[in-house]
């Protein structure tokens, strides 16, 4: 009935479990036109950056509901095990569905993740399933999952995982001088990035004859070493990190009559923060952060015509902050969402035009607590030209708040920093010829150009956890990505092959005074890409290879060659072989021993494995 008018990107079933993932961070090394910023190692923070916009431009959804974190608007993915993710779907813009809510269509970008949903057999009542994983850098993970059926409309799951690691992963460390003399070339442990955490979650689903309704409880809780960048010789830091993260949210959703649908959706969000810094050589620290987070969200839509439809829909979100540093002041942030929008589907066409009023204040005891209205308009169009070609486009202006860091931190944040505002422009052709049986193919082209005003930039500042926060000004964005997805079978062996490439242009355009006008920003790569292929034979034993490229880079706005980070690529093996109840995996990651950085000085495990077992009852 609500059909999206462009589709997203997506992994999901068999194709999740061949890759060599263990966060949904690694999953997303898979997409185009995204870059993960990984900190290195299992207990380094990793967020994604989509199609350079900023990562605080992406929305993370989980179980349709937002990932929110007012303190630093950081989603650290790799705190997300795979384990018990169905799917993940990138979309560029919004997804544009008629049927979200506000929230949903107020990123540049949005990213989807979905729980395993208990599918049962006739006469099944339950499933169980274990798993234990082994690897490098000492890393044990130990995960259940039970699944129950207690009445025929009621559905329960619950997931529970551990894992500990010491962090510790051998690396060559390799600096030059301004005269390209070398300064630096030796070899050394990674230390410090041990990492302890503890994930559970509980979900409960009731399925109505015109609806249904889903209630979700989440933990995590983890203590980890933050190992910190390697500047001025220094190897080894102090700094550690314990997090407390639970929420409690639910989804109710009814067809109330053939023409009118509603949903009603909240969450309440407890997040606790404990920073050490013992490094007598830097500031030391002993903070303690809470938020706190209540959202509700109301979206109803109504059939005027088998082909058009219209929504209301209307989000409040609450924000704290608190922190037991001296002289610190409790921050609170409210906002409302209001958003119109509007479907038309015909058979060749397709078309969504959306509406988003924003209105957010703070409040507290401060100078300078602002407010902000902003109105981001969104229109999204298809054109089924042929059974197998069509065209897609859209045009999107969006808005993002500076975080309470930005705004208000003395050693970190930034009182005068404005709000970052985007405008995305996209066109694109996708081809989906008719193959012979047993045989499918996707190609898909996107060609996009974003503009974005008063651009926030975070850099590390000495410490993972700190950060400098400033405006660029304007940066402009140009880029191509570049999709294609086969899957065929053969005989008794089936077997697909997915690749992406991204170019991309993104120059700071500020300007012309500067001497880094028109330079090409931190960290975003022209080129980069990835190839996963793999075969499975009888369902039974299966290998798989994916391999991953970024190309070169600068570490500072100023495009010279003090600043200037080389390539780097990864290869990765996936052997399993599985039974009715059994599944034995062996991976092997980064099979040619590259060593690299992600960020600069941050240097990222050499070869590794890991070793799994999983059964099934």
């Amino acid at each position: 009935m609500f059909r999206e008018v462009l589709s997203g990107q997506k992994l999901e079933g068999v194709r999740l479990e061949q890759l060599s993932v263990l966060s949904v961070a690694d999953a997303l090394h898979h997409f185009a036109g995204l870059q993960v910023r990984d900190y290195g190692g299992i207990g380094g923070i990793k967020t994604i950056n989509v199609r350079s916009m900023g990562s605080q431009h992406t929305g993370i959804f989980y179980d349709g509901i937002e990932l929110g974190n007012a303190q630093n608007g950081q989603i650290d993915l790799g705190q997300f095990s795979m384990e018990n993710i169905e799917s993940v779907n990138v979309y560029q813009g919004q997804r544009s569905a008629i049927f979200q809510s506000a929230s949903d269509l107020g990123h540049a970008s949005t990213v989807y993740m979905r729980t395993r949903v208990p599918l049962f057999q006739s006469g099944e009542r339950h499933h169980l399933r274990l798993k234990a994983q082994y690897g490098s850098s000492d890393m044990v993970r130990l995960s259940g999952l039970w699944e129950q059926r207690i009445a025929p409309t009621l559905l329960l799951s619950a997931h529970a995982e551990g894992l500990t690691a010491s962090g510790k992963y051998p690396f060559r460390y390799r600096r030059l001088n301004y005269d390209g003399s070398v300064a630096y070339d030796t070899t050394a442990t990674r230390r410090n990035g041990d990492v302890q955490s503890l994930h559970a979650e509980v979900n409960l689903i009731g399925q109505q004859e015109q609806g249904h309704w889903k209630l979700k409880a989440y933990t995590f809780q983890s203590e980890r070493g933050i190992p910190g960048a390697i500047v001025n010789n220094v190897w080894h830091r102090g700094e550690r990190q314990g997090d407390s993260n639970s929420f409690l949210q639910g989804l109710w959703q009814r067809d109330v009559s053939s023409r009118y649908s509603l949903r009603l959706q909240g969450k309440y969000a407890y997040y606790a923060t404990h920073y050490q810094n013992r490094d007598t050589t830097q500031y030391m620290a002993d903070n303690h952060f809470r938020q706190q987070e209540a959202y509700l969200s109301t979206c109803h839509v109504l059939q005027l015509l088998p082909e058009w439809h219209v929504s209301v829909s209307y989000d409040f979100r609450f924000n704290t902050l608190d922190a037991d540093i001296p002289l610190f002041q409790t921050t609170y942030r409210q906002q409302h969402l209001s958003a119109l929008a509007t479907a038309l589907n015909f058979k060749k066409v397709r078309a969504q035009a959306s509406l988003l009023q924003t209105w957010s204040s703070d409040h507290g005891k401060r100078a300078h607590s602002p407010s902000y209205r902003q109105c981001s308009p969104a229109l999204f169009l298809l054109w089924q030209v042929h059974p197998v070609v069509s065209l897609q486009s859209f045009a999107k202006r969006s808005f993002r708040l500076p975080t309470f860091n930005d705004l208000y931190y003395t050693d970190m944040g930034n009182a005068l920093l404005r709000p970052e505002t985007a405008t995305q422009y996209n066109v694109g052709a996708d081809y989906r010829p008719q193959l012979t049986e047993g045989q499918s193919l996707s190609l898909r082209l996107d060609l996009y150009h974003n503009r974005v005003k008063n651009k926030i930039v975070a850099y590390p500042k000495g410490q993972q956890f700190r950060w400098t926060m400033l405006n660029l000004g304007r940066v402009d964005i140009q880029g191509l990505d570049f999709l294609l997805d086969y899957e065929g079978t053969w005989s008794d062996f089936q077997y697909n092959l997915t690749a992406q490439y991204t170019w991309q242009e993104a120059i700071d355009v500020t300007s012309t005074s500067d001497s880094f006008y028109r330079d090409q920003i931190p960290y975003v790569p022209h080129h980069s890409g990835s190839l996963t292929t793999g075969i499975q034979y009888r369902q039974r034993y299966s290998l798989s290879y994916s391999f991953t490229y970024v190309g070169e880079r600068y570490c500072q706005q100023e495009n010279i060659p003090f600043n200037h980070l080389q390539p780097w690529y990864t290869s990765d093996i996936n052997l399993q072989y599985r039974t009715e109840r059994w599944r034995w995996t062996a991976e092997v990651l980064n099979l040619l021993n590259q060593q690299y950085d992600v960020i600069v000085n941050y240097p990222m495990p050499g070869i590794n494995f890991r070793l799994s077992v999983c059964a099934q009852f």
